[in-house]
């Protein structure tokens, strides 16, 4: 049967292993990780989760106890921690045998310019954003490469940007460290991938845009210091030409995409997932 006369589920990721990071969620409701994880587990995806909050995990747990998803293990850990990174990565080949597709969704955001932003915040950033990406293919890939050269089966990565590497400023607010990391991770993620091009390991990244997960109400409200959240939020999808914030599932879908069959030809892409946000600008 020709791809052209398909008759199998589409985004079909049975069989598959899944290591995701960041894969708790910063407060009730749906972050990036969370719904990654859970969506992959609806596939047919065995998932293992790493987050640095081991009570994070637990709400990601309940989820995928709830949906009867038996395949689902996690370990806290911190992504910045070689060591750390390996132990994980050791552990999920011991509980599923193989890893087959890698998302690096750690991250977080901290405003200021070169003159008011701390070296430590600088430094911080970079190893919260950018790091963490590199600690993820570092300990990976080997696994994949191996799995390649036994079976011609490689896999796939996503790493997750943002549109600060795209725009000067996100919600009026000066980025500099963020805007430099996200960047960093879209040419890590172009040079990766055609590093492993002819290994069988497809590597792309997601750049969300301006989204409504669980760090607004838990982060960035509080960070800014917000008298008016129900505005502050309303403002905020105004902004959007689509006329909505993106939410967790946006991503989720968008990832789950690049991670199967069907995305098998492209590779050292970025997937914009904003609303047409940047194209406005």
């Amino acid at each position: 049967m020709t791809r052209a006369h398909r008759e199998d589920i589409m985004l079909d990721l049975t069989g598959k292993v899944a290591f995701i990071t960041g894969a708790g969620s910063a407060g009730e409701g749906w972050g990036n990780g969370k719904a990654i994880a859970v969506l992959m587990a609806r596939q047919g995806a065995k998932v293992f989760g790493v987050d640095l909050s081991g009570e994070a995990l637990e709400a990601t747990s309940a989820v995928m106890a709830k949906e009867g998803h038996k395949n689902w293990a996690t370990k806290v850990c911190n992504m910045t921690d070689s060591g750390q990174v390996k132990a994980a990565v050791d552990d999920c080949r011991e509980k599923f045998g193989r890893i087959d597709i890698l998302v690096n969704n750690v991250g977080g955001s901290a405003p200021g310019d070169p003159v008011s932003m701390s070296e430590e915040a600088w430094d911080n950033q970079m190893e919260l954003n950018l790091k963490t990406a590199f600690m993820g293919c570092k300990h990976v890939l080997p696994v994949m490469e191996q799995q390649f050269a036994a079976e011609g089966t490689g896999g796939a990565i996503i790493n997750m940007a943002s549109v600060a590497c795209l725009s000067a400023a996100v919600g009026g607010r000066v980025h500099v460290a963020y805007a430099a990391s996200k960047a960093g991770v879209v040419a890590f993620t172009r040079s990766t991938a055609i590093a492993y091009v002819k290994k069988g390991i497809r590597v792309n990244v997601v750049i969300p845009g301006t989204m409504h997960t669980p760090l607004v109400e838990n982060r960035l409200i509080k960070q800014l210091n917000v008298k008016d959240p129900e505005a502050f939020i309303a403002k905020r999808h105004a902004s959007i030409p689509i006329g909505r914030m993106g939410d967790a599932w946006d991503i989720a879908n968008a990832v789950v995409y690049l991670a199967s069959d069907e995305a098998g030809y492209i590779t050292a892409t970025q997937l914009v997932v904003d609303g047409g946000l940047t194209a406005a600008r």
